[in-house]
C-alpha cells in the first residue's frame, strides 16, 4: 500500500490509516542526528499515518547503564518528542517497558528465531567487539525485541535508516516464519485472514537527513561516541554550540562544497546548515562557495542557535511540568496496551497456550 492508503482494521470492518511505529533509546542527551534523522521526520507523518512513537528503554539495558540516568533520560526523551512537534492528540506516545506485552511477545518470538539469523547481525558484531567478554545475551537477542516492538502493533511502515534495514528485514523474516508455523491455528473470527502477524515495510527517510559527527565527517553523530564535542545535543546552550562548531574538524581548503568524497566534513556541515536554514543543500552551497571556514562556521553557529531556540524553550517547559509529561505517557500507555494485548492474545492462542 502507498502513503495515504488505508488498511482494514478487521475483516469487513472500517478502514484505518496505515500504522507507523518508531522509537529512540533514552540513553544520554538526544542530539541533532536523532532529531533530523528520525524525530523531525516523524512530525510530518502524523497527518498521513496512525503513529505509535515509543521510548525504547528495554533496548537501553542491553549495554551497561545507570538506573538513575535511565529514569531521567526517559522523561527527557518524552519532552524532546513533544517539543519537536509530536502531538499526543494525533500520535500514541509511550514508554516501551510500561507495556508488558513487549517483553512477553519478545520471549515467544525468541523461542522461534534461529540463532544463526541473529549471529549475522552487523551491529551485534560491532558492539560485541567493544564489550569483549562482558557482552550480554540481551545484545545478541535484541533484534528479536525490536521485531516484537514492530509486530506487536501491526505496523505497516517503519521509518528506517540504512544501518537499521537489516533489523527490519529480520522482523519480516520472523513474522513470515510465525505465519507459516502457525497458519493452521490462527484465531478465527478476528479479521486476521489466516495471517497471524503483519509484515512491515520500510519507510525510508529523506535524503540528506543523516547528520555526521563534528569530529569526523565519515561517522554518524552518536550518543555513544566518547567525544562529547562530536555532537550537538538538544540541551546544548548557545555557548556550547558556539564552542563545538568552532572546534569541529575541517580541512584547509577555502570554500564549502557538496558531495566531494575527499571533503566529508565540508559536505556534512553544509548539509547541516541547509537543514537549519530549511533550504535545499544546493541553495546554501551556492551561497557559501567562497566562504572561508571562519565565515562559514559563524553562519552555521547562528543558524543552529536560531533553529534550536524555540524547541529548547518548549523542552524546558515540558521538563518543568513533570505531571503533564507523566499524564501524556500514561494516556499513550493505555492506547498502546489496547492494541498490544490483542496481538499477544492472538499469538498465544495460535501457539497453543491455555486461555483462562
Amino acid at each position: 500500500a502507498q502513503e495515504g492508503e488505508e488498511s482494514e482494521a478487521a475483516e469487513g470492518g472500517p478502514k484505518r490509516k496505515q500504522r507507523v511505529l518508531s522509537g529512540v533509546q533514552p540513553t544520554g542527551d538526544l542530539h541533532l542526528g536523532n532529531y533530523f534523522g528520525a524525530i523531525a521526520q516523524w512530525v510530518g507523518m502524523q497527518e498521513d499515518y496512525d503513529c505509535f512513537f515509543c521510548i525504547v528503554d528495554l533496548h537501553a539495558i542491553t549495554v551497561p547503564h545507570n538506573p538513575k540516568e535511565l529514569r531521567k533520560s526517559t522523561l527527557s526523551t518524552a519532552a524532546v518528542y513533544l517539543a519537536s512537534g509530536i502531538d499526543p492528540e494525533k500520535s500514541t506516545v509511550f514508554v516501551q517497558s510500561s507495556v508488558p506485552q513487549h517483553a512477553s511477545l519478545n520471549w515467544l518470538l525468541t523461542t522461534q528465531t534461529p540463532m544463526n539469523w541473529l549471529s549475522r547481525a552487523t551491529q551485534y558484531k560491532e558492539k560485541a567487539v567493544k564489550q569483549g567478554e562482558s557482552v550480554c545475551t540481551g545484545l545478541f537477542a535484541y533484534p528479536v525485541l525490536m521485531a516484537a516492538d514492530i509486530l506487536l502493533y501491526g505496523a505497516n511502515k517503519v521509518p528506517v535508516g540504512e544501518d537499521q534495514q537489516e533489523h527490519l528485514f529480520l522482523a519480516r523474516d520472523i513474522a513470515s516464519r510465525m505465519n507459516e508455523l502457525y497458519k493452521k491455528t490462527v484465531p478465527k473470527n478476528k479479521g486476521l485472514r489466516g495471517r497471524l502477524l503483519t509484515l512491515p515495510e520500510p519507510l525510508i527517510g529523506k535524503e540528506g537527513a543523516r547528520v555526521m559527527a563534528l569530529d569526523n565527517g565519515r561517522n554518524k553523530m552518536s550518543k555513544s561516541a566518547p567525544a562529547p564535542d562530536s555532537r550537538i545535543c538538544f540541551t546544548d546552550t548557545p555557548a556550547d554550540i558556539t564552542r563545538k562548531i568552532k572546534r569541529c574538524t575541517t580541512d584547509s581548503i577555502t570554500g564549502v562544497e557538496l558531495n566531494n568524497p575527499e571533503r566529508p566534513e565540508a559536505n556534512n556541515l553544509l548539509r547541516l546548515y541547509a537543514l537549519c536554514r530549511r533550504e535545499a543543500p544546493e541553495v546554501v552551497a551556492a551561497e557559501c562557495k567562497d566562504d572561508n571556514w571562519g565565515t562559514f562556521k559563524g553562519k552555521l553557529t547562528e543558524a543552529l542557535i536560531a533553529y534550536m531556540a524555540p524547541m529548547q524553550d518548549k523542552y524546558q517547559r515540558f521538563m518543568d511540568d513533570e505531571p503533564y509529561l507523566r499524564s501524556q505517557l500514561e494516556i499513550g500507555r493505555g492506547r498502546a496496551t489496547e492494541v498490544a494485548s490483542q496481538t499477544l492474545e492472538n499469538v498465544e492462542e495460535a501457539m497453543g497456550f491455555y486461555r483462562f
